[in-house]
């Protein structure tokens, strides 16, 4: 029993000591400063702002057929959207590129209840038609043939549209100048900080695109944010003041009758444009450089 006792004794002993000795988890919230943190040096980010006309433009349209059967409600649909689909091919699979869907439900017979309420027989003998939405959804990738595409759906007599939604998807070319440039902003900075400070600004240490180099949380054990600076922001909706005129055939000359669907088409979305001027978007970047002071 003594020896049970002084073993739970020394257990005991072991266990205060360890835990005087052990820190805490969060005794020592920062990490080790960077081996350029131990030399006289500035720290600078670097900024840049732009703005770009969108690039990309989304719409729909919905065509809503009615049949006696569902092949009659189908070939309906196709027909009234083939010459858009034909129209649409010829401004370029590169410029639009356009994607369908299709849903088709069936139309009972209805009746009227005792109090008066319309009510479906919803029974497999009791279907009266079949209706058929035919969506088209178009994405636009050259702001050239926007107005053209967006003419030509509404000539072809949709049941609904969906409004045009405009976006901006920098190119490599723009994020690499946007990154140049924030390190030339981070560079004069730099320079007039260290003028100011009576200084000489050294030798390039650190150059970090991310700019998290210049952030106050880089000692600590923080995770950095996913966020990309080159995210597209929208910051004005204003329309172009160019309008585009089309010129009419005199009065005295009957226009030619067009030869086939899609040239009827192309006829009836000419006489009646639609300005559709995508926005500016706003494009940030930051980088940030390490210099060493003399």
């Amino acid at each position: 029993m003594r020896i049970l006792i002084i073993t739970a004794s020394l257990m005991a002993l072991a266990s205060t000591a360890m835990a005087q000795t052990t820190p805490a988890a969060n005794a020592y919230p920062y990490d080790k400063a960077p081996w350029w943190m131990k030399e006289s040096v500035i720290t600078q980010t670097g900024f840049v702002r732009t703005e770009i006309e969108a690039n990309r433009a989304n719409f729909s349209a919905q065509f809503q057929t009615v049949g006696k059967t569902a092949e009659e409600a189908q070939n309906k649909a196709i027909a009234q959207t083939k010459a858009l689909n034909e129209a649409l091919k010829k401004l370029g699979a590169d410029k639009v590129q356009i994607s369908t869907s299709f849903a088709m439900r069936a139309l009972y017979e209805q009746y009227k209840d005792k109090d008066g309420n319309r009510i479906e027989n919803q029974r497999g003998d009791k279907i009266d038609a079949y209706q058929v939405n035919l969506g088209l959804t178009l994405q636009v990738r050259d702001m050239a043939v926007l107005e053209r595409a967006y003419a030509l759906v509404l000539a072809a007599n949709p049941t609904s549209t969906a409004p045009i939604y405009f976006n901006l998807e920098p190119s490599n070319e723009t994020k690499s100048w946007l990154y140049s440039e924030a390190v030339k902003d981070a560079a004069r900075r730099a320079k007039a900080a260290a003028t100011d400070a009576g200084a000489v600004l050294g030798k390039v240490k650190v150059i970090d695109p991310t700019g998290r180099a210049c952030e106050t949380d880089i000692l600590a054990r923080a995770a950095p944010e996913s966020y990309d600076d080159t995210q597209a922001i929208t910051v004005s909706a204003m329309r172009k003041e160019n309008r585009v005129e089309y010129n009419s055939p005199p009065a005295m000359m009957a226009a030619p009758a067009p030869a086939s669907p899609v040239e009827a088409l192309e006829a009836k979305a000419a006489q009646n444009p639609f300005i559709q001027a995508p926005p500016l978007s706003e494009l940030t970047a930051k980088a940030c450089v390490v210099y060493g002071l003399n």
